[in-house]
């Protein structure tokens, strides 16, 4: 699922499956991105695995510390470790805080919170109904276009024209002002343009947090369309 840049687009069907194929018949290694939308995110602990495939090596980071220590680590495939440890026996890389003890601590107590308290189905189940009260609300809005993601990761498309799905002029910063007037209302939201070249097109991101309650699902519905509003005519 596609983060920040192109606003929680999942890949369609069968792509993932394809590009593993392909990765498989010519020896190249296929690497997944899963900082923004792994560690249960999308209602999987791992996004790839909605699209039943295994990578050779995937990035995780964000949702492994939960916010309360800065964390990323590198996860890869028997083979590519056995070839190291039966080679060299050595990963030839490092950077200052590499293996930090508290990092770790906090990484391994929030892996152990998810499993044990069940919150990646919690994050499935809850998805389900934050994506039908999106739905619910944007559906008709003139000025939205598509609502997509999983789980509790999803992207709202903000568009001038909802037939021809043409967007704003980059030169409004429509995004940037649904940010702050979600802010002023009390809601944290991740706005972002250029979604369609590099410069046309504005999305915004919403990723609530695992343990959302329905009465909460129905405060950020409200609070973003008030935003919304608010920014446009």
């Amino acid at each position: 699922v596609v983060g920040a840049t192109a606003g929680a687009v999942p890949a369609v069907e069968g792509y993932f499956p394809r590009i593993r194929e392909i990765c498989d018949r010519y020896g190249v290694l296929l690497i997944l991105d899963e900082v923004m939308c792994g560690m249960g995110r999308t209602g999987h602990l791992f996004a790839c695995e909605a699209d039943n495939v295994t990578p050779d090596i995937a990035c995780i980071a964000k949702g492994l510390g939960a916010g309360y220590q800065p964390i990323g680590a590198m996860l890869c495939s028997s083979e590519i470790y056995t070839t190291i440890e039966e080679g060299s026996g050595f990963f030839q890389h490092g950077h200052t805080y590499l293996g930090h003890p508290v990092a770790t601590a906090a990484g391994c107590a929030v892996l152990e919170a998810i499993l044990s308290r069940d919150l990646v189905s919690r994050v499935h189940r809850m998805g389900e109904r934050f994506d039908k009260a999106l739905k619910d609300q944007f559906s008709e809005h003139a000025y939205v276009g598509d609502i997509r993601g999983r789980g509790l990761f999803r992207g709202i498309e903000l568009v001038a024209d909802k037939v021809s799905g043409s967007p704003f002029a980059p030169e409004k910063r429509l995004a940037a002002g649904i940010k702050k007037a979600a802010f002023e209302q009390g809601l944290i939201c991740y706005p972002m343009s250029g979604t369609r070249d590099g410069v046309n097109g504005d999305h915004i991101l919403l990723a609530p947090p695992f343990i959302i309650e329905d009465n909460q699902i129905d405060e950020v519905v409200t609070k973003l369309d008030t935003a919304i509003s608010s920014c446009l005519p």
